[in-house]
C-alpha cells in the first residue's frame, strides 16, 4: 500500500502493489514481510537442488530448482523496491517455470525431441520481451493461470498412474499447499481495505509465498519420483530430519 514515507528506490512505478504498509521498517525494503516470505522458497529449492546433483538426476530437474530460486530471488527484488523493472524480474521467471514445468511433464511421451525445448524457449524469450515493453497486468495473470491449468491434466495422469502410497501424499501436499496460497493470494487482493482496519495485518501475500515455496518443493519432488519410476531407479521418498521429504532412488548398475 503506498505511503508518504521517503525511500531509497524513490516513487512506485511497478502497476501491482499489496496489502502491506510500503517501508513500514526500512527506507530499503518497500514491503517487508512479503520480501522475507520468499526466504524458505529459496531454501527449499536449494535442498531439491543438492538432492538433484547428489543422486544425479537428470539436468532438467537441477534447472527447475534453480529456476525456482530465480523467481524467489525475483520476487525479493520486486517486493523490496516496487520498481517496474524489478517486477519483470519477479513477473517473468513464473512463466519460464511453467514452461519448464509443462516440458517436464509432457516431453516423456513427445516423439520429436527437439522440438518441444526449441518451441518453450522461443515461446519464454518473446514473452520476456513483449513483457517488458507492453507491461501486461490482467493479461499476464490470464496468461499464468492458462499455463498451471495446462500442467493439471499431466498432473492428474502421473498421480493416479502412482501406486506408492507416500509419493501420493506429495501429491495431495501440493494441492493442499496450492489451495492454501491460493485463498491467501485472493484474501489479501480482495479485502485489503478490510484488513487494513484490523489491528493484525494477517501478510496473505507473504503467506502465498510461503506456501507456494511449499508447493513447488512438493511438485518437484513428486516429478522426480515420478521420473525415476519411468526409468527404473527403483525411487522411494525419505524424509530429511524426519519431516522434508526428498527422492531416493537406485539406480541400475550399467548406470
Amino acid at each position: 500500500m503506498t505511503d508518504t514515507v521517503s525511500s531509497f528506490w524513490g516513487p512506485v512505478t511497478s502497476t501491482t502493489e499489496w496489502c502491506e504498509i510500503n517501508y513500514a521498517y526500512s527506507s530499503y525494503i518497500a514491503e517487508f514481510y512479503n520480501t522475507i516470505s520468499n526466504m524458505p522458497s529459496i531454501l527449499l529449492a536449494f535442498i531439491g537442488l543438492v538432492n538433484a546433483f547428489r543422486q544425479r538426476f537428470e539436468k532438467r530437474f537441477s534447472i527447475l530448482h534453480i529456476t525456482n530460486m530465480i523467481l524467489s530471488i525475483g520476487s525479493m527484488l520486486f517486493h523490496a523496491t516496487l520498481q517496474n523493472v524489478q517486477q519483470q524480474s519477479d513477473e517473468t521467471p513464473m512463466v519460464w517455470e511453467m514452461l519448464l514445468y509443462i516440458y517436464i511433464l509432457y516431453s516423456p511421451d513427445w516423439h520429436y525431441r527437439s522440438t518441444m525445448p526449441t518451441f518453450l524457449f522461443l515461446y519464454g524469450a518473446a514473452f520476456a520481451i513483449a513483457h517488458s515493453q507492453f507491461h501486461f497486468d490482467i493479461g499476464f495473470k490470464v496468461h499464468y493461470v492458462i499455463l498451471c491449468l495446462l500442467c493439471i491434466p499431466r498432473m492428474y495422469k502421473y498421480y493416479i498412474h502412482t501406486n506408492d502410497a507416500s509419493a501420493k501424499r506429495l501429491a495431495k501436499f501440493y494441492v493442499l499447499t496450492l489451495f492454501a496460497a491460493s485463498i491467501c493470494w485472493l484474501c489479501d487482493r480482495l479485502f485489503c481495505k478490510e484488513i487494513s482496519r484490523w489491528y493484525f495485518n494477517p501478510q496473505g501475500h507473504a503467506l502465498w509465498h510461503v506456501f507456494m515455496g511449499f508447493n513447488s518443493y512438493l511438485a518437484n519432488t513428486f516429478l522426480m519420483f515420478c521420473r525415476a519410476q519411468q526409468l527404473g531407479w527403483a525411487p522411494k521418498v525419505g524424509y530429511f530430519m524426519g519431516h522434508l521429504p526428498y527422492v531416493k532412488i537406485q539406480k541400475p548398475k550399467s548406470q
